[in-house]
């Protein structure tokens, strides 16, 4: 090689992609941040040092090979770059835009402890991947050869789709039921578009598509057929539906009008922005526009709420939480975007309640203070005294988490064990249930997670089904033997 690559970090300065400015952001649903230029990208791909020990790919969820493709793309071979990338990730390009990287890879780089600012790993996946869409590299998976058996993926969401590209590549003709008229889950109907363009997730869908992957929108389990009708029909079927019920709030005065869950109003949201027609939408009850927002809580479907209603108009938004800035466990990026965009932070305050006769008209709350730090190292949440105070609000968005949908119930199927909190109870080597050849991924097994992390759920969990596949195989032949 020529030119010593890397290295870069002593001599050129961590650079970001450029970001549209708040005012102009404020008026879309796009993207906040343009593409690396192929300079810019080579440049800070340069920058990483090539530790020994890559704790970006030790912290990355799906073991990405993070400074082989950092090395290829300041190589300017970038054909190379996507493959390595795509081999352990089925959708590098959506977890370049969403993954939190400032937790993970980022947060973990070596040249970020040693102050010097980490590579922008992300934006070069993001960079790397768009550029392959763009030259005609990203090729579905089809298989060599079909194997002539078929499996049923319930939820077309990142665990789902994940599984579903891998056992298609292994041969598996494989059918995906989604509740939803379109595939991607909360790719779609969850994270708005500022931060994840639809499209992004479209062509993906169409890849699988076009690689045989079958999909059946519309139907729901439970409804259109039981979940034994489509254990029947399958060598295996996974479950990786996610979690979609709403934490609740229970306190005076919560039944009353424009007090609603995070979920629905970022979906109806992200229908409107598709061209949908949504009547809650239309009648103003999920439309912030002319109206004071409080969003309660203070992860990362709370930063989408309070940037999307910034977006549709509201007079005034603001986040209440009950810890502090540096316990919150949405991302501190995050946070400092929607603080450019005009989101007001509460901290350290507790909702106790709604005032309002018919329609929220506020939210009674108290402030707090972080005593004593618990074992996990969080300081413990203590109301002060006589602090009481009422925030004015025309609508109230409920984002407290996420915990699962009764599964054994809406599917008819009884035997499906769960654990105390609802999920999904399996086991944790071969992702199974406790019903033979249906297996779980995903939030419905992990709890409301990461995207990065339903992905490798979804890829371990297709491991598995092909290796029970491949063993009810043997067995037959062995039997057809003796």
């Amino acid at each position: 090689m020529a030119n010593q690559k890397m290295l870069g970090f002593v001599h050129t300065a961590q650079t970001m992609p450029d970001k549209r400015s708040a005012a102009e952001r404020r008026q879309d649903f796009n993207e906040i941040y343009a593409r690396f230029s192929t300079e810019r990208a080579n440049e800070q791909a340069n920058r990483c040092s090539q530790c020994g020990v890559p704790f970006c790919q030790v912290h990355c969820p799906v073991s990405n090979n993070i400074p082989d493709w950092l090395r290829l793309t300041a190589e300017g071979r970038l054909e190379e770059a996507y493959e390595v990338s795509q081999a352990t990730n089925n959708f590098p390009e959506i977890c370049g835009r969403i993954c939190p990287q400032d937790r993970l890879c980022e947060g973990n780089c070596v040249i970020e402890q040693s102050t010097h600012g980490a590579v922008t790993i992300g934006s070069v996946e993001k960079y790397i991947t768009d550029t392959a869409w763009e030259q005609g590299w990203v090729k579905p998976r089809t298989p060599s050869r079909e194997n002539g058996e078929s499996v049923g993926i319930i939820g077309a969401g990142p665990a789902g789709l994940a599984a579903a590209e891998e056992l298609r590549a292994k041969g598996y003709a494989v059918h995906v039921y989604d509740r939803h008229d379109r595939m991607g889950g909360l790719l779609v109907y969850g994270i708005p578009g500022f931060k994840l363009e639809k499209d992004v997730v479209g062509r993906r869908v169409k890849l699988l598509a076009d690689a045989g992957v079958v999909f059946h929108p519309n139907f729901e389990v439970g409804r259109d057929a039981s979940l034994a009708d489509l254990r029947a029909k399958h060598v295996a079927v996974l479950i990786a539906t996610g979690v979609y019920k709403a934490r609740d709030i229970k306190a005076p005065g919560c039944g009353l009008k424009n007090i609603v869950p995070a979920l629905e109003y970022l979906t109806t949201s992200n229908k409107v922005s598709l061209g949908d027609s949504v009547a809650a939408y239309d009648d103003g009850s999920l439309n912030a526009k002319g109206k004071k927002v409080v969003v309660l809580g203070g992860g990362d479907t709370a930063m989408d709420c309070v940037r999307t209603a910034i977006r549709q108009g509201a007079t005034s938004v603001k986040c209440l939480y009950r810890r502090d800035r540096k316990n919150m466990p949405g991302s501190q990026r995050e946070v400092a975007h929607a603080e450019e965009e005009g989101v007001e932070f509460v901290w350290q305050v507790a909702p106790e309640g709604f005032t309002g006769e018919d329609v929220v008209t506020g939210v009674r709350a108290v402030r707090i203070h972080l005593g004593v730090a618990d074992a996990t190292g969080r300081q413990t949440p203590q109301i002060i005294e006589g602090s009481e105070f009422t925030e004015p609000a025309d609508l109230v968005i409920k984002a407290l988490g996420f915990e699962p949908e009764d599964l054994p119930g809406a599917f008819g199927a009884p035997d499906l064990t769960v654990t105390r909190w609802g999920t999904l109870l399996v086991d944790h080597r071969t992702k199974m249930t406790a019903i033979d050849g249906v297996f779980g991924a995903g939030d419905i097994v992990r709890g409301a997670s990461l995207v990065v992390w339903a992905i490798r759920d979804g890829r371990d969990a297709a491991d598995s089904i092909h290796a029970y596949a491949q063993a009810l195989k043997a067995d037959a032949l062995a039997t057809a033997a003796e």
